[in-house]
């Protein structure tokens, strides 16, 4: 068992409304599915306790959080847009400095067992699969360059890199032939991030730079962030025609969010990332998610679980239910020749 830091809103004044954590999922779900009855659903909440709980929000805040429209659903209220904005990018912040603020609390016997420390590019298959195996794993999310960097230091036991298939491997510097190896991981879908309806007829990091449309980037180091690059480099645009290069985002989820929020027109993202925020998704390129392992650990039992549950139907499962993904061949071992091949 672990305990982790968890987020708790509260209003000012002398009464100090607290907001109940449900009310932040419920918002999710609104934003999501744009009716109460499906966002209840989701969470498995009744229509009335929600509306309950809704109503009594509005009054202790003095402002609703969701707007119901006969006929049209449900959409969320500038608060409730502003407070979920704000729990987004706090989440962001907490997920990239839970693992130094995690306190183990297992039995003895439990705490001898060596966890797998994994530093990885983020990516919500893999945020997920590892939320749902019984597996020994400490994640945590750097960029791939930034990941790659901590394996090759040591500090790490695996780390999780993407590169785009018609990459020669420039990203895998670090790795050493006799050394590593690779194990696959997943094929996903990088594109746009625009607003429902792509209003603005984005098709293209081109098209976003020429219709002056407010972009949300990637953090420096991150693969999504070389993507950005490459592809404004192909289309011979200069990042700073880019309105919005250097405003910066570490995660899919946090880059969807800010499109989902109005904070931005367009982001590049995985297929998933838009799909959790019902967003629409233009792909751009296709690219290979890899773990890259000390050869020498491979004996070890960690290890031989972990590459085992990356075979096991659940993973498919999840993969389909994310949208996106490609998990043919996951958990299969390769030699670093693997990421100059384009099968």
């Amino acid at each position: 068992m672990q305990l982790t830091p968890e987020i708790a809103w509260r209003g000012s004044g002398a009464a100090r409304p607290r907001v109940d954590p449900r009310i932040v999922e419920l918002l999710r779900q609104v934003r999501a599915h744009g009716t109460l009855r499906a966002a209840t659903a989701a969470l498995g909440m009744s229509y009335r306790n929600a509306w309950a709980m809704l109503g009594a929000h509005a009054s202790a805040l003095g402002a609703p959080l969701v707007l119901l429209q006969r006929g049209r659903g449900a959409r969320l209220a500038p608060l409730g847009e502003q407070l979920l904005s704000a729990d987004d990018r706090l989440r962001q912040t907490l997920e990239r400095a839970a693992v130094p603020l995690t306190v183990p609390a297992a039995p003895e016997s439990e705490s001898k067992i060596a966890r797998l420390r994994l530093t990885a590019s983020h990516d919500l298959l893999l945020a997920e699969w590892v939320a749902a195996c019984d597996l020994p794993v400490d994640l945590s999310f750097r960029g791939s360059l930034e990941s790659l960097a901590a394996f090759s230091r040591g500090d790490t036991d695996l780390c999780g890199f993407h590169m785009l298939d018609r990459e020669s491997g420039v990203v895998s510097s670090g790795l050493q032939p006799r050394r590593d190896r690779l194990i696959r991981f997943v094929r996903r879908e990088q594109g746009l991030i625009v607003q429902r309806g792509n209003p603005k007829s984005l098709r293209s990091l081109g098209d976003v730079a020429r219709s002056g449309a407010r972009f949300v980037n990637r953090q420096r180091g991150s693969g999504t962030r070389q993507l950005v690059d490459q592809q404004l480099a192909a289309e011979g645009i200069d990042v700073h025609a880019l309105t919005g290069y250097g405003e910066e985002e570490f995660t899919h989820l946090a880059v969807a969010s800010s499109v989902a929020a109005g904070r931005a027109d367009a982001g590049v993202g995985v297929r998933a990332a838009a799909r959790r925020f019902t967003l629409d998704f233009v792909p751009l390129a296709q690219e290979r998610y890899w773990f890259a392992v000390r050869r020498r650990a491979l004996q070890e039992a960690r290890v031989q679980r972990f590459i085992a549950a990356l075979q096991d139907a659940s993973l498919v499962s999840l993969a389909e239910r994310l949208g996106g993904y490609q998990t043919a061949g996951a958990g299969e071992l390769c030699t670093l020749d693997a990421l100059q091949a384009r099968a």
